[in-house]
């Protein structure tokens, strides 16, 4: 199955910045850290405003900055996870076999980020943004028990964020900003061949052979029985299926901020969809798929008949990414403490079944491609403080919770093995002279403990065209916890 163009839609940085890709640390697909200094707080700051990162968070804040800035960094993503299968079977009910995926998240992958911003005049500020809003890198290898769900995803994102931002009075701040998001994945299941032939071979009147008791000739019909021959007598076996595109899309942002007094401020801020219309191809490949098999009395190299059971074609998705909404405070309690806030509202809810359409090749219609994720809309709190320790050192303390979008089990697909988390973030700012400074965060996530029992509805044999997939379900759980490391410089002209 490779779709080029099927980038977010398929599970889900260019230009100098180069590209990053990592398990995704925040709900859903979502990279979880967008600015450094927003990380030492559990990104609870999004009134504080005091650097270009404010593009992101609320582009309104962009008036609290003076002359031109500059923010520059990278967060070191560092996770660890854990899969123990507890009975995947395939979609005839047989175990699957295979391993536990071994080390399926990579040891560390790094995200950059870069704003800048410049007052125009006492009332306008612009400001560009480049980061990366969403992320997921995993390979479970081509053993996994879980293998004909998935076996690797790399999804790899750029968002391109110009803003600008108008002080209406003295009290009350607007913001505005334009994204161009470009997508970037590949995608690898297995197919499993030999199911999928055993079920053809059985709708085409069965097999024939000395099967019975005592190697008494029989006609086998039923899908299970002919799969079991097949493997004793190795055929069949796996192919693979490869996914892999990129596209772009636009979308809108919106901030608004509301000055108290010197001390206290408050935040409004919407991030809109990002739709696409992504276009692509489908190719199967069944290299390794072993032996000869008779179907509908024509006899044929595995390989051969699993192949025309998938020819190449065309294919297209319909996605949308989904909007955010949040409103965050901030708080100059004395001259040394700071305090601030931020609730999220994240539109999960847009992912729900995803159709990839394949086009009809030489007469075989093999269906569209369907996984269902059935997500529901997510919320994270945050909350944290800034304490000025020195002229020279500030540091930073925050606290999230935050909601995975996946219902239930039977809806945790393994491309996102999703579940809530606690974020525990400690950073600081140091000055190192009046117009330079540098943030440091780190941030550790621990993942609820979570169970899958993910089950394809669609069969290799197409379900007459209604759609395809491998069947079967997996039945696992995981263990996951992330550490986030992040470095990020900051200058004044």
């Amino acid at each position: 199955m490779k779709l080029k163009h099927l980038s977010l839609s398929v599970m889900i940085m260019g230009t100098a910045l180069g590209l990053a890709s990592t398990q995704a640390a925040a709900s859903g697909y979502q990279f979880g850290s967008q600015s450094v200094s927003g990380q030492g707080t559990a990104h609870a700051n999004g009134a504080e405003a005091n650097d270009p990162s404010t593009i992101f968070s609320n582009p309104a804040g962009l008036t609290r900055l003076d002359g031109t800035q500059l923010s520059t960094g990278v967060t070191l993503v560092v996770p660890h996870s854990e899969y123990t299968d507890n009975g995947s079977k395939n979609v005839l009910g047989q175990p699957t076999g295979g391993d536990n995926g071994g080390t399926f998240a990579p040891k560390a992958v790094a995200a950059p980020t870069f704003y800048l911003s410049s007052k125009i005049n006492d009332r306008i500020t612009a400001g560009i943004g480049m980061y990366v809003p969403y992320g997921a890198k995993l390979d479970y290898g081509f053993n996994w028990a879980g293998r004909y769900a998935l076996k690797s995803i790399d999804l790899q994102s750029l968002n391109i964020n110009p803003s600008i931002a108008f002080k209406l009075d003295e009290r009350n701040s607007l913001g505005f900003g334009i994204s161009a998001q470009y997508m970037d994945a590949t995608l690898e299941q297995m197919a499993d061949a030999t199911s999928g032939l055993a079920m053809k071979a059985a709708a085409a009147g069965g097999i024939t052979g000395p099967y019975g008791p005592g190697g008494a000739t029989v006609t086998l019909t039923n899908p299970a029985q002919i799969s079991a021959v097949m493997r004793a007598g190795g055929i069949g076996g796996d192919g693979l299926a490869h996914v892999e595109g990129n596209d772009w899309g636009f979308g809108w942002n919106i901030g608004y901020m509301f000055q108290l007094n010197e001390n206290t401020r408050f935040g409004l801020a919407y991030r809109s969809t990002v739709k696409q219309s992504l276009q692509g191809s489908s190719t199967w490949t069944f290299n390794n798929v072993q032996g000869n098999v008779t179907i509908g009395g024509v006899t044929l190299p595995a390989a051969v008949a699993a192949k025309l059971a998938h020819p190449d074609a065309s294919a297209s998705v319909d996605v949308s990414t989904p909007e955010t909404a949040s409103a965050n405070f901030f708080h100059q309690l004395n001259p040394k403490i700071a305090l601030m806030g931020d609730v999220t509202w994240v539109r999960n809810s847009r992912l729900q079944q995803i159709d990839i359409k394949q086009s009809t090749v030489n007469g075989v219609v093999q269906g569209d491609l369907v996984l269902h994720q059935n997500w529901k809309d997510t919320w994270r709190v945050s909350v944290g403080s800034n304490y000025q320790l020195s002229d020279a050192w500030m540091l930073r303390g925050g606290l999230a919770w935050e909601q995975s979008p996946v219902k239930s089990d039977d809806q945790r697909h393994p491309a996102i093995p999703d579940s809530d988390r606690i974020w525990l973030s400690l950073g600081a700012n140091f000055k190192i002279n009046k117009q330079s400074s540098i943030d440091m965060a780190y941030s550790f996530i621990d993942f609820k403990s979570a169970n899958v029992n993910y089950s394809d509805t669609c069969n290799p044999t197409g379900n007459n065209g209604a759609c395809t997939g491998n069947g079967g379900t997996v039945n696992g759980s995981y263990k996951t916890y992330l550490q986030l490391l992040g470095l990020q410089y900051n200058y004044r002209f």
